[in-house]
């Protein structure tokens, strides 16, 4: 964009429209709130082999072969688990993503979200 040259002394610089006076936004009034939260959780099902949920954790998830391994247990012994917390979007996504790769290998594994506490 061009810079237009003054079109009277009142205009240019120290003129008696120029103040010298600089206001700022206050960051207060500008902060945003952090969204929802919400979580994926794991079910458990009786013909999922826990080889194709430890995959899945580390695909979706990134979680390391130990940490996933450990989650995979606990949603076999609690017949779920919260694998991650998300912005309802993300979370969203996730789940869907879980749910149509589950499907696609044709493994009955299901996820879900739930907004958190």
């Amino acid at each position: 964009m061009a810079a237009v040259p003054p079109t009277s002394e009142d205009d240019a610089p120290g003129g008696d429209w120029d103040t010298g006076t600089v206001v700022e936004e206050s960051r207060a009034d500008a902060a945003l709130a952090r969204p929802p939260m919400y979580k994926v959780i794991i079910l458990n099902d009786d013909y999922t082999r826990m080889e194709f949920v430890v995959h899945v954790l580390m695909r979706f998830f990134h979680m390391d072969p130990e940490k996933a391994t450990q989650v995979m247990y606990a949603i076999h012994s609690s017949g779920s688990a919260v694998v991650g917390i998300y912005p309802r979007d993300i979370a969203e996504t996730k789940s869907e993503q879980v749910n149509e790769y589950a499907q696609e290998n044709e493994f009955p594994l299901r996820s879900t979200v739930e907004m958190t506490d």
